[in-house]
């Protein structure tokens, strides 16, 4: 059997029962990244020692330190036998089982299905052996109808009958070895995942798809560094629009391009701002953490803000840049290559002139934000370039400017600026078509559809969910449950008007550490009822990183967290709450805002577009699947009557969201 760049060790079971014990651990040794030390030496002979008793009349493959680059880690074992896949998590000296060690032993098996390309149709026993455990389980439970089974407890001396019973149980075709040791591995990391992955210095092919029906981010990617390079040799200034559909990888390619420019003192060092706070409280947390966590493991003793320092220059809030800019407005900044996440986000004239006025006390600024940021990389005298990452649709709160504004800046005040972008901006979700047009007539447009990433990678179970979200929001009714039959096989999306049932659905799905929560929309107000209250904020950081044990964290559920604290971010499944501020009426959507003790009609069409965008944000943020939970109203009470939530109900079955 050959060897394979995913394990560490890889042969076929014969031949590791014969191998020499040294020859094995040298392998190990020689494949991991820096030194080894005496205790994990130690304990790789005890796992090859289990490992060869257990495996004494079993035919099939044995791989060791297999590699989940996703999860940045690596499977203890991987057994291959007849039509079974047997992923072991090894606890040397362990007495017990703990949570956090069994959603462990899930989620590498989970991730073997998802997105090993070999391992979809088998069938999948993970086991978790604690080799000192007392206690084991004498029978696996039924799988999960995706062919996975919940981790099986074992320890040393009952390891074999769990193999020997997985071997027996398993359905599926045997396993070709040589195939699935040489198998694609594709997956698609979390926002968290990938930044995680990035700071730690994998590269984007390490934990993006390849396959031939999704844009590769390695392609978007290296076309912006492309420019980025151009810019600089010739001496230019630039702009780049990377687009995309919901979910689909451009904060991933922002964030790869600026971990490969993170150099201070590189001429294209690239700085990485996003104007979203909780999704940059988000992520510089969740490196931190990390960071602090792989230091301990070397045997080092970090200070937490000693590493903070370090990890928060790599992903940074915009409005803290562009204040950096309005102290001086002679200088120009550091940074020769800004990547601006979420672009359509920036503010628009009036937004912008009144904060300055009201918070910075300067009565003379008249920018919008969009062209202030290009002014104050514009300073250069030699080269500059903007990456704007742009999603459609997402303009979500009052001052938002969209797409638009930063094209208007370019043509009226930045003569020089070349501009790249793809034919997909010119979709009506960017509402620019004029802009374009106008600045094509002037030679200074440069299309390239490498610049746009069509496929989602956030629903990796569907990828056509942001479409459907976009049907059944543009009130399209054959495309919509054309959409839904397409999604529905892979993706759930259930209705229900009892929000326990729902809650119940998402703990039912969730498996390992799969992450669900409660969404709602900001004028959700009359959610109160339901034990949701959106004035009441939450903090992203607790919410999204927290373990289940914690109280504030999403598990819980008992928090929402509204479209401004998720914007950006994922979950694995999602109960989305749907108030009476966006309702369903004949046959189109009506919009509302509560005021005092009753609800009004909004009537301005910016406003409209903002709550409609709210949804559309909630609806997308699920990997897994979602239920929307819609109320049932209360005719005794005139802020929630019936009637208020029977259009959107109506609606939902009628494109063929089937009810729990």
């Amino acid at each position: 059997m050959t060897g394979q760049q995913s394990a560490h060790y890889s042969a076929t079971i014969r031949q590791f029962l014969v191998a020499d014990e040294m020859s094995i651990i040298g392998a190990l040794s020689h494949a991991s990244l820096g030194a080894v030390e005496a205790e994990q030496i130690r304990a790789w002979q005890e796992e090859i020692e289990i490992l060869r008793k257990a495996l004494r009349e079993v035919n099939g493959a044995i791989y060791l330190e297999f590699a989940i680059p996703r999860l940045g880690g690596r499977i203890d074992s991987v057994i291959l036998a007849g039509g079974a896949i047997m992923p072991i998590e090894f606890k040397v000296g362990e007495t017990h089982y703990t949570r956090s060690n069994l959603d462990q032993a899930w989620d590498y098996a989970l991730d073997l299905k998802y997105f090993h390309e070999a391992s979809h149709s088998a069938d999948i026993f993970p086991i978790l052996c604690a080799t000192e455990a007392r206690t084991f389980d004498e029978v696996w439970q039924s799988p999960h109808p995706d062919g996975v089974r919940a981790p099986l407890r074992t320890n040393r001396h009952h390891l074999a009958e769990a193999l020997h019973t997985a071997i027996r149980q398993a359905s599926a075709a045997r396993v070709d070895a040589e195939n699935w040791g040489t198998s694609a591995y594709c997956p698609t990391p979390t926002i968290i995942e990938a930044a995680k992955s990035l700071y730690a210095r994998h590269s984007v092919d390490a934990i993006s798809r390849s396959d031939a029906g999704a844009k590769n981010l390695r392609v978007t990617s290296k076309r912006v560094e492309a420019i980025i390079d151009e810019a600089r040799a010739q001496r230019k200034k630039a702009i780049v629009f990377v687009t995309g559909v919901p979910g689909a990888g451009k904060t991933l390619v922002g964030l790869n391009v600026a971990t490969k420019r993170e150099d201070r003192h590189s001429p294209t060092h690239a700085v990485f701002l996003s104007g979203n706070a909780p999704l940059v409280a988000v992520l510089q947390e969740s490196l931190i953490r990390d960071e602090v966590c792989r230091l301990r493991q070397l045997g080092e003793k970090p200070r937490k803000g000693d590493v903070a320092a370090k990890v928060k220059p790599f992903i940074q809030n915009v409005h803290h840049f562009r204040d950096e800019g309005v102290r001086d407005r002679q200088r120009a900044p550091h940074d020769h290559v800004v990547i601006f996440d979420e672009a359509q986000r920036a503010w628009n004239r009036e937004k912008t002139i009144d904060f300055m006025r009201r918070k910075k006390r300067i009565t003379d600024f008249s920018q919008s934000e969009p062209q202030f940021l290009i002014s104050y990389l514009d300073r250069h005298q030699d080269w500059s370039v903007v990456v704007c990452l742009v999603g459609g649709g997402q303009e979500i709160h009052t001052g938002e400017a969209g797409i638009g504004t930063w094209l208007e800046a370019l043509h009226e005040h930045y003569p020089d600026w070349e501009i790249h972008l793809s034919a997909e901006l010119s979709d009506s979700e960017y509402a620019v078509e004029e802009w374009i047009a106008s600045l094509g007539a002037q030679g200074r447009v440069r299309s390239d559809p490498d610049l746009h990433l069509a496929v989602s990678m956030r629903s990796f179970r569907s990828e056509n969910v942001s479409g459907f979200v976009k049907a059944m929001l543009d009130v399209d009714s054959a495309k919509s449950a054309r959409m839904l039959a397409e999604v529905s096989s892979k993706y759930p999306i259930r209705k229900t008007r009892d929000l326990e049932e729902a809650k119940a659905w998402l703990q039912s799905q969730s498996r390992g550490t799969e992450r669900y929560g409660l969404l709602a929309s900001s004028q959700g107000y009359r959610l109160k009822p339901h034990a949701i209250d959106v004035r009441v904020p939450i903090d992203p950081v607790h919410w999204f990183l927290n373990e289940r044990s914690h109280v504030r964290s999403s598990f819980y559920l008992e928090d929402a967290a509204t479209e401004f604290q998720v914007q950006g971010l994922e979950l694995d499944w999602a109960c989305v709450t749907w108030d009476a501020d966006l309702r369903f009426e004949g046959d189109r959507w009506s919009y509302h805002s509560f005021r005092g003790d009753q609800w009004t009609k909004v009537h301005k069409e910016d406003r409209m577009r903002y709550m409609l965008n709210a949804y559309r944000v909630l609806l997308t943020r699920a990997r897994q699947g979602m239920v929307v939970f819609v109320p049932p109203g209360d005719a005794r009470d005139a802020t929630r009557l019936p009637a208020y939530y029977r259009g959107v109900w109506e609606w939902l079955d009628q494109i063929g969201v089937k009810s729990l």
